[in-house]
């Protein structure tokens, strides 16, 4: 693999104490090994991903309210989704649902590209403020429907789906790369659903089952 270095965090961060322990006691001790991860998630400042009245809680072990009707993802998650993807320093990298921009900044701290798409044009306004106040450069943002992906940039080396469709989107199969990696949560919006990670070969999706998850229901036009 290729591997692009992560810097460490900075001296007199106020906030690298509770990031630390997060990582610590919410990921590694959850089985989550991959030392790139572990330090963008040591490094990247979570804090600023929520609304300041819920800035105490940023580095708890649960997801949180962004408006909307939408959430932030538990560390662990975000961890445990990405991780699954296996990135490498090279890939060209599809998310779905961008939300508070957190999970895409993780993302962009490991790959080459991020291409992420957020129906919520608010959501969508705000994270990439985000993201440039962070120096987030390579990750590129569009507000659209992401149940037809983004078939102008594909095909991608990693596809993260970010909310609970019912069923795989058939036309993200299609922008996969052969031997390109999908993760996804898939069941009822409403309820419990299964995280499924997918490997592309010869043209076919081989999926398995992780561990159980709640995502917010993916919401696509024909649904409306």
């Amino acid at each position: 693999m290729n591997f692009r270095p992560i810097q460490p965090p900075k001296p007199g961060d106020s906030t690298l104490e509770r990031r630390l322990r997060m990582v610590d006691e919410q990921i590694r001790s959850r089985k989550v090994r991959d030392p790139r991860l572990l330090a963008v998630l040591e490094n990247l400042p979570r804090e600023i991903f929520v609304s300041e009245d819920l800035r105490a809680l940023a580095y708890d072990d649960g997801p949180l309210d962004i408006g909307y009707a939408q959430t932030i993802s538990q560390p662990y998650i975000v961890a445990t989704m990405t991780e699954s993807l296996a990135i490498e320093s090279t890939d060209r990298v599809l998310e779905i649902g961008t939300g508070s921009g957190y999970q895409t900044a993780v993302l962009a701290r490991l790959a080459a590209e991020v291409f992420s798409l957020e129906r919520l044009p608010s959501l969508c306004a705000s994270a990439g403020r985000r993201l440039h106040e962070l120096g987030i450069e390579n990750a590129m943002l569009e507000c659209r429907d992401g149940w037809e992906g983004w078939p102008e940039h594909a095909p991608f080396d990693k596809i993260i789906v970010t909310a609970a469709p019912e069923m795989i989107p058939p036309l993200l199969i299609a922008q996969l790369k052969e031997q390109g990696r999908l993760v996804i949560p898939v069941g009822s919006g409403q309820g419990i659903q299964r995280l499924v990670v997918g490997v592309k070969r010869n043209g076919i999706l081989e999926t398995s089952d992780t561990i159980l998850v709640r995502f917010v229901p993916f919401v696509h036009r024909e649904a409306e």
